[in-house]
């Protein structure tokens, strides 16, 4: 079922006020190399049960130098949609030395790097890492969001210890708190018990 209802979705800012936001598909800076349409804000939005858990996630880290960054949260059917479009488009390539320097851009849906549905259009699905802020740096995770790509499966081959050890912190503090991870992308956690489950949201991101 697709639907515009957002009374389900909260601000996650106004839930978790020290969350870092680098809000990568209202930006160019994505694998399309555009702003994605549905995104008129730089603003994460996720179910209100969703944003509590993350939360308790937030609280976990308060007494530490770290912090949530997130990519990417709710993300509506249009945006999805538009990456369609662009997969099957000619061209379009700007971003492919970055983001999928290996691959064809119409393979990225067969391979399991983007979908036509995503989980994300339900509303309690995040994309996110761990920022230090004695360093000013994200942790290395061993590959940079949205890399299309093995190294951005959760335990490839080659990964530092380091790297290892800061993938494995962010997936058991997100599992602590209700989150399952996908282990084609170690950044992307969904919320175990997610209030939408076969809903997929049309609304654009934007201040509720």
């Amino acid at each position: 079922m697709n639907t515009q209802d957002t009374r389900g979705f909260v601000d996650v800012h106004r839930i978790c006020p020290d969350v870092l936001l680098d809000m990568r598909y209202y930006s160019s800076l994505n694998f399309t190399g555009k702003p994605v349409p549905g995104y008129d804000a730089p603003i994460a939005l996720l179910t209100r049960e969703a944003a509590e858990a993350l939360k308790g996630v937030c609280k976990e880290l308060e007494p530490s130098p770290l912090r949530i960054k997130i990519y990417d949260a709710y993300r509506p059917q249009c945006a999805v949609d538009s990456f369609v479009a662009w997969a099957d488009a000619p061209g379009q390539e700007t971003m492919k030395s970055y983001f999928y320097p290996d691959l064809a851009k119409d393979t990225l849906f067969d391979l399991g790097f983007v979908a036509k549905r995503s989980g994300h259009s339900r509303g309690s699905t995040v994309d996110l890492t761990l920022f230090d802020l004695t360093s000013g740096r994200d942790l290395d995770m061993g590959s940079p969001f949205d890399f299309f790509g093995d190294i951005s499966h959760y335990a490839p081959p080659g990964l530092a210890s380091e790297q290892q050890q800061n993938r494995r912190f962010l997936r058991e503090l997100m599992q602590r708190h209700g989150f399952r991870p996908y282990d084609g992308e170690w950044w992307h956690f969904t919320l175990n018990n997610e209030p939408y489950p076969k809903t997929y949201f049309t609304f654009p991101v934007a201040p509720l």
